[in-house]
C-alpha cells in the first residue's frame, strides 16, 4: 500500500545498479518517496522497470568526486551507501573504498542530508578479519567520521534469488552430491531474506532512533551452513548431500572452488569465503524492537528465492554491477574483423528478438559443446566462464551479463553490441546490426562482427588459433538466429 509522504522526502541510493540497490529504489518509489539515484552510466539504469518513474531523478557522476556526490545529495533526506570495489584489483581497493566512503561522508555534512543508511556484514566483527573484510569496517568507520548520523545495518547471508552467497550455496549443492569442505561448513549462520533486508533498510526512515544505531539484523533460523546447504537440497528435491569437512583448506583455496563449480567470480568467492570463518548470529534484537514485522525463516527465504528463479523473475543479480567501458579501446593498431551476413524473412523486431536470446540456458544457437569448453577454460583459468548465465530468458539490457559477455550497446530492433569478459589476451566484442529492408516490409539483413585487438604476440598466436573455429560457431549462429526469427515470423 502506498503511503502518503511530503513532497519534500528525497532520498539518494548509490549503488542503485547493484543487487540491494536495485530492490530497493522501487520499493521506495512504491512507498511515495521521491528517490534520486547516482551513477557512473544513467543508461545502465534504463531497462528498469522503474527508470521512468515520475518521482525518480537519474544523476549520472562520479562517487570519488565530491562535487558530484553533494550535487545529487542536494534536498535529500536520507543517502543510502551501496559503493564497494569488491572487483577491483590489487590492495589499492581498501585505500579507494576509505577514499570513497570519507568522500561521502564530507558531502553529506555540506549537503545537510539528515541520515547515511550502509548495509555491512555480520561477517566484519570478528577477531583476524582478512584485508577485504577489515576494508568494509574503514568504510564503516569513514562515513561515521562527519556530523551526520548513520544508521548502520549488519546482515549474515542473505537469502534471495541472484544474491551471490544464495548462487554459491545453490550451486554446490546442485552440483555436488559430495564435498570436501573446509572447517567453516560447520559455523553457525543466522541468514536473512533479502525481503526483510529491504524492509529494515526502508523502515529505518520513518523510525528516528535508528539514527547512529549499528544494528544487527538475521532470520528467524541459527543454522550451520552444513544444515542450509541440507536445506536447500531439501527443496531443490535432492537427496542429502554428503559433506566432509577439512581442516587444511584455506579461504584462498574455497574461493578457487567456488570460482571453479559455481558462476560466482573467485574475487567475489574469496571476502565471502573469508566471512564464512566467524560464527555470524545476533548480538541483541535492537533492530526488530526499532522496526517490528514478519521476519521469514531460512526455509520460506530459500522457497520464495527458487520461486522467483523458476518463473524467471530475478530483479537483481549478483553480476549486475561493475564498470561498463565506454570506447572499446579499438582506436589505433590491429583490428582483426569476421563479418558475415544473412538475408532473413522476417521483421527487424523479430530478428532482435532470436538475437536477444543467445547465452544462459537458451546456449548459441549451434556448437553449444564449443561454447560449453571455451567457458570451462575460462573458468579454469579464472575467468567468469559462461556459469553467469543471464537474468532473463528473452530480454537484455544495457550493462547487462550475458555468460562471458556484457551488453554495451544495444538499441532496439537494430542493434546489440557485447564486449567479452572473457580471460584473453586482448579485446574481443561481438555485435549484431539489424538492417530493414525498405522495399519489403517483412525482410532485412542481419549482420553479424567479430573484433579482436591483441595485446601482443600471444594475442596474434590466440586469433589465429580460434580463426578455424569461427567458421563453425560464428556461421552457425548466424544461420540459427535467421531460423529462428522467420520460424516466429511464419
Amino acid at each position: 500500500m502506498t503511503r502518503t509522504l511530503e513532497p519534500k522526502v528525497t532520498v539518494l541510493v548509490t549503488g542503485a545498479t547493484g543487487y540491494i540497490g536495485g530492490r530497493l529504489v522501487p520499493r521506495l518509489l512504491d512507498s511515495g518517496y521521491h528517490v534520486r539515484c547516482l551513477s557512473r552510466s544513467a543508461r545502465k539504469l534504463d531497462a528498469r522497470d522503474w527508470s521512468k518513474h515520475p518521482r525518480l531523478q537519474i544523476i549520472e557522476g562520479d562517487a570519488a568526486k565530491l562535487e558530484d556526490v553533494i550535487c545529487a545529495m542536494q534536498d535529500c533526506t536520507a543517502a543510502y551507501y551501496f559503493v564497494h570495489s569488491m572487483l577491483v584489483a590489487g590492495a589499492a581497493y581498501r585505500t579507494h573504498d576509505r577514499e570513497l566512503a570519507e568522500t561521502f561522508s564530507k558531502a553529506a555534512d555540506i549537503s545537510g542530508v539528515e541520515q547515511i543508511i550502509y548495509l555491512g556484514g555480520l561477517g566484519e566483527t570478528g577477531d583476524g578479519l582478512s584485508e577485504h573484510l577489515r576494508s568494509r569496517r574503514e568504510v564503516e568507520k569513514a562515513l561515521s567520521q562527519g556530523k551526520v548520523p548513520v544508521t548502520v545495518f549488519r546482515a549474515a547471508m542473505i537469502i534471495g534469488s541472484g544474491s551471490a552467497s544464495f548462487e554459491i550455496l545453490r550451486y554446490l549443492v546442485e552440483r555436488l552430491p559430495a564435498m570436501v569442505t573446509p572447517r567453516w561448513v560447520n559455523t553457525e549462520s543466522q541468514p536473512i531474506a533479502v525481503r526483510d533486508v529491504l524492509r529494515y533498510l526502508e523502515q529505518c526512515l520513518d523510525v528516528p532512533h535508528s539514527k547512529g544505531q549499528t544494528l544487527d539484523i538475521g532470520g528467524k533460523d541459527i543454522l550451520s551452513y552444513r544444515e542450509l546447504m541440507q536445506l536447500m537440497a531439501h527443496h531443490l528435491g535432492l537427496s542429502r548431500r554428503i559433506i566432509v569437512p577439512l581442516p587444511v583448506l584455506s579461504p584462498r583455496l574455497s574461493s578457487l572452488w567456488i570460482h571453479l563449480v559455481t558462476p560466482i567470480d573467485k574475487r567475489i568467492a574469496r571476502p565471502l569465503a573469508e566471512g564464512l570463518r566467524n560464527r555470524v548470529v545476533l548480538r541483541d534484537n535492537r533492530a526488530a524492537e526499532l522496526m517490528p514485522g514478519s521476519i521469514q525463516s531460512a526455509s520460506e527465504a530459500i522457497a520464495a528465492a527458487l520461486g522467483k528463479l523458476d518463473t524467471d523473475e530475478i530483479e537483481t543479480a549478483w553480476m549486475d554491477a561493475g564498470p561498463i567501458p565506454g570506447d572499446p579501446d579499438f582506436s589505433g593498431g590491429t583490428v582483426f574483423t569476421d563479418t558475415r551476413s544473412a538475408n532473413v524473412n522476417a521483421q527487424a523486431q523479430q530478428v532482435f528478438n532470436a538475437v536477444c536470446r543467445i547465452g544462459g540456458g537458451h546456449g548459441y544457437y549451434h556448437a553449444d559443446w564449443l561454447w560449453r569448453l571455451r567457458g570451462w577454460m575460462d573458468r579454469l583459468i579464472g575467468g567468469p566462464g559462461l556459469r553467469r548465465g543471464r537474468r532473463n530468458p528473452l530480454r537484455v539490457s544495457y550493462g547487462e551479463a550475458l555468460d562471458f559477455w556484457r551488453v554495451t550497446d544495444i538499441v532496439e530492433a537494430r542493434y546489440l553490441e557485447l564486449r567479452a569478459e572473457m580471460k584473453l589476451p586482448g579485446i574481443a566484442t561481438l555485435d549484431f546490426r539489424i538492417e530493414p529492408d525498405e522495399a519489403r516490409h517483412n525482410r532485412c539483413t542481419l549482420i553479424q562482427t567479430a573484433r579482436f585487438k591483441p595485446k601482443g604476440l600471444l594475442g596474434l598466436v590466440y586469433w589465429y588459433l580460434v580463426l578455424p573455429l569461427h567458421g563453425i560457431v560464428f556461421k552457425g549462429m548466424l544461420s540459427g538466429i535467421k531460423n529462428a526469427a522467420e520460424g516466429a515470423a511464419n
